[in-house]
C-alpha cells in the first residue's frame, strides 16, 4: 500500500450503473439520433477511450427508458471482452455489457479510468467463465480501488495523459504515411475501376499461379525452425511487404510444405468479412518461408508490392465480393482469386512505385520505434503508480 493512499469499494467512489437497450421495436428509442449510445465496440481494446462519437445512438426519449450517464462517467466491459475503458464526454448511455461508475468527489474520473485499465487481468480473472466471461454489478461494485489526494491524482493523469497523447500522434503520423502510399498508387496508375490510363487487364490466374498453404496453427510455433507466416499475422501484423519472418514451425512438422519464394504475394483466405478477404502482403525475404493452409501463395513475374496495392484498391474490392462467402467467417478459394482481374502496367513502373513505398516504409519504421519505446514507457508508468 502507497503511504498516504486510501483504498475503497468502486461503491463507495460513486454510483454503479448496469447499461440497458431500450427497445429496438420502437424506432423513436433511436431517432433522432441526439445521444451516445455505447456498446464494447465503441471501446478501445488498449488505453482509455474518449467517448464524444458512437456508432450508435438513441434519441430523448431512448436515453429517458434506459439508464442516462452523465458526463465524466467511467464505462469498463464486463461481457464478453473483459475490461475495455472509456470516459463518456456527454450525456449519453451504454448498453447491458457496460457497467459505468458515476464518480464522487473523492475520485477524479478520468484518474479512475486509468486505474481500472490497470487491473484489467484482475478483472479478466474475476470473469472467468467457460463461455461467455462475465463480471455481475455486485462484484463489479466490491473492487478496491487505491486512490492519492485529488492533487496527485491530476498529477498523475496529466502524466499519462501526455503519453498518451504522443502515441497518438505517432499513430496519426502512421495513418498520413498510409494515405500518402495510397495517394502515389493512384497518381501513378489511376483509378483501376476505371482503368483511365488503358493499361492491359489481366486475371489473375493469367499472370502467375495461385495454391494453398499447408496446415500451420499457433499452437505449432517454436522458438527455432523453418520460418512461417500464419494466416491470422496477415491480419494483424504485416503491412504491404516484409522481408522478416515472426514466427517458426518443426523442421519436421509435416510431410510436405507449401513455400512463398521471394517476391511472391501472400493472401489471406479466411477472414471475418470481405473487407479482411485477400489481405495480403508480398514476401520480399531473400529465403523462402512456410505458409499456412488459412492462405494462398500468388506465385507471378510482377511487382509484389504492386500486387499488394492493388488488392486495397476499390477495384479489387468490387471483385472479390462477389467470391468472398460465409456468415461468422468469409471465405474465397484460389480458384476463385485466380478469376479476379487485375491492371498490369509495365514492370519498370510497378518498380518505380515500389521503390516510393520502400521510402515511406523506412519513415514508417522509424515512427513504429518510436511508439514501441513510448509505450513501453507508458506501461511502465502505469505499473509504478497502479502497482
Amino acid at each position: 500500500m502507497k503511504e498516504g493512499w486510501r483504498y475503497e469499494k468502486l461503491d463507495d467512489l460513486g454510483t454503479i450503473v448496469t447499461g440497458a437497450t431500450p427497445s429496438t421495436n420502437d424506432e423513436s428509442n433511436y431517432f433522432p439520433k441526439e445521444y451516445c449510445f455505447v456498446k464494447p465496440s465503441d471501446l478501445p481494446l488498449n488505453g482509455v477511450g474518449s467517448i464524444h462519437e458512437t456508432e450508435n445512438y438513441v434519441s430523448s426519449k431512448g436515453l429517458s427508458v434506459s439508464r442516462p450517464l452523465p458526463a465524466g462517467s467511467v464505462l469498463t466491459t464486463c461481457i464478453g471482452t473483459i475490461g475495455k475503458v472509456g470516459l463518456l464526454l456527454q450525456e449519453g448511455c451504454t448498453n447491458q455489457q457496460i457497467n459505468a461508475v458515476i464518480p464522487n468527489n473523492k475520485i477524479n474520473s478520468r484518474y479512475l479510468a486509468y486505474a481500472l485499465l490497470s487491473i484489467r487481468k484482475q478483472l479478466e480473472f474475476i470473469a472467468n467463465a467457460p463461455v461467455v466471461p462475465i463480471i455481475n454489478k455486485k462484484s463489479f461494485s466490491k473492487i478496491h480501488i487505491g486512490y492519492p489526494p485529488k492533487p496527485t491524482q491530476l498529477s498523475i493523469v496529466s502524466e499519462l495523459d501526455k503519453l498518451n497523447e504522443l502515441i497518438r500522434i505517432k499513430k496519426e503520423q502512421l495513418k498520413d504515411y498510409d494515405t500518402l502510399a495510397q495517394s502515389i498508387f493512384y497518381e501513378m496508375f489511376g483509378d483501376p475501376v476505371e482503368n483511365e490510363k488503358g493499361w492491359e487487364v489481366k486475371t489473375f490466374g493469367e499472370i502467375g499461379t495461385l495454391e494453398r498453404g499447408a496446415g500451420i496453427s499457433k499452437k505449432d510455433f517454436v522458438d527455432d525452425g523453418l520460418p512461417c507466416i500464419h494466416y491470422g499475422q496477415l491480419h494483424t501484423i504485416f503491412g504491404a511487404y516484409t522481408r522478416k519472418p515472426i514466427t517458426f514451425i518443426p523442421k519436421d512438422l509435416l510431410p510436405k510444405y507449401k513455400i512463398a519464394h521471394s517476391g511472391d504475394l501472400i493472401l489471406a483466405i479466411t477472414s471475418e468479412d470481405v473487407e479482411g478477404s485477400c489481405k495480403s502482403t508480398a514476401w520480399l525475404g531473400n529465403f523462402d518461408v512456410v505458409v499456412g493452409s488459412d492462405a494462398a501463395i500468388f506465385h507471378h513475374n510482377q511487382n509484389g508490392i504492386y500486387l499488394s496495392y492493388y488488392t486495397r484498391t476499390k477495384a479489387f474490392y468490387n471483385e472479390k465480393a462477389k467470391y468472398a462467402k460465409g456468415f461468422k467467417v468469409t471465405h474465397i478459394s484460389t480458384k476463385e482469386i485466380a478469376s479476379i482481374s487485375i491492371c498490369i502496367p509495365p514492370i519498370s513502373i510497378q518498380n518505380t512505385f515500389a521503390n516510393k513505398i520502400k521510402q515511406i516504409e523506412k519513415q514508417k519504421a522509424i515512427i513504429q520505434k518510436i511508439i514501441m519505446d513510448l509505450e513501453t514507457l507508458l506501461a511502465s508508468r502505469m505499473q509504478y503508480w497502479f502497482d
